[in-house]
């Protein structure tokens, strides 16, 4: 038998997390079932892009200080706590390389990010799931989890696929309870969309040793294609991170982008109007055609096909995809009979919301 080269065990056994984009390229398509931002990105991002002389020859910097700058000024933090990655989650896996030994252990929540258990298993750790409570994250089920092999903590708030959200006090009884020796990180990817009740992460990282938050630009400022993220760290954490991070992660556009957008609250208030809008809109549609939901605290929520006397999630999602829309299926989550469904374009809605109630119609006779 011819021998060939084969990757590590954990590579082999590894369940690979894959956004859903289907096979239906139409660019017709209203793709509701990746979380982007329902508008779009700021006008002024496309017109920089559009204008700038890009020195295609030339490397980037390896940390774009104008960008660091920038995102210290708006959220009034240390820019020399700052780290900017190739999206948040090559900050997630820089994380798992930097503080999991092979057999270590790192705790992420029952309806977590699947990314985390991917990156866990990755940097060879073993992957420890806290069951959540009602599709929430529950405190006391992580700390149970916590052993002398665990070396971090992964919370996503609000989280993602769930759009369930804990509240500061939440938090502040995780961080107590939590050894000091395991890494606290917290993923606030969604925490522009929230109103009220999130903890201020960032001063959180300010106030302890073992605490990280990681941000992106791909939610509320709607620069997915570009791949940028950014971090909070401790200024340890934040060294070993720049020791094995790769020195040109982030391209010349991403950091152009980047400045561009996270300056424009203009943009960034009309989003979160937008979002507010519809995320209240879309479930009293719901309610009216009998489609329970797990409203969600970000720009996506679940919607709940359990009931036995109506249409499977299946059978929805194959219908709405006949129409060139897209819901995500919940299936790789343990969630088969639920799909998650981010806010649009306000067009885009209508159109969901008018085909929606016409498959349950449809289906109830």
């Amino acid at each position: 038998m011819t021998k060939k080269p084969k990757p590590a065990d954990v590579i082999q056994s590894l369940v690979s997390y894959r956004p859903n984009f289907g096979k239906n390229s139409s660019k017709s398509l209203i793709r509701l079932s990746v979380n982007e931002n329902g508008i779009g990105c700021s006008p002024h991002v496309k017109e920089a892009i559009r204008a700038n002389d890009v020195s295609l020859h030339r490397y980037p910097e390896q940390q774009d200080e104008e960008l660091i700058n920038s995102i210290a000024s708006r959220f009034s933090i240390n820019p020399k706590k700052i780290l900017i990655g190739n999206g948040s989650d090559e900050l997630i896996y820089l994380l798992c390389t930097a503080f999991l030994n092979p057999g270590d252990e790192a705790i992420y929540t029952e309806y977590g990010f699947l990314v985390f258990p991917q990156a866990i298993k990755i940097a060879g750790g073993k992957p420890v799931v806290a069951p959540d409570s009602n599709y929430t994250v529950n405190v006391e089920s992580i700390i149970s989890k916590v052993t002398p092999k665990t070396k971090i903590v992964f919370l996503a708030n609000p989280n993602n696929p769930t759009g369930s959200m804990i509240s500061e006090k939440e938090v502040s009884k995780l961080i107590e309870l939590l050894p000091k020796s395991v890494v606290l990180i917290l993923d606030w990817a969604y925490c522009e969309y929230v109103i009220s009740g999130l903890s201020d992460a960032a001063k959180l990282v300010e106030a302890n040793d073992n605490i990280v938050m990681l941000r992106t630009f791909s939610k509320l400022f709607g620069i997915a294609a570009l791949r940028l993220g950014w971090g909070y760290f401790p200024a340890e954490i934040l060294e070993i991170l720049h020791s094995i991070r790769g020195p040109f992660s982030v391209n010349q556009l991403a950091a152009l982008a980047g400045r561009v957008a996270v300056v424009d609250t203009a943009f960034q208030e009309e989003s979160v109007a937008h979002n507010q809008f519809w995320m209240h809109e879309i479930v009293n549609r719901f309610n009216d055609m009998g489609v329970k939901t797990l409203k969600g605290e970000a720009n996506f929520m679940l919607l709940d096909f359990r009931d036995t006397n109506g249409p499977s999630a299946r059978n929805v999602a194959a219908r709405l995809l006949e129409q060139n829309i897209q819901l995500r299926d919940m299936t790789p989550y343990g969630l088969p009979e639920m799909l998650r469904m981010s806010i649009g374009r306000s067009d885009e809605m209508e159109q969901f919301s008018s085909s929606l109630r016409k498959i349950i119609l449809e289906e109830a006779r």
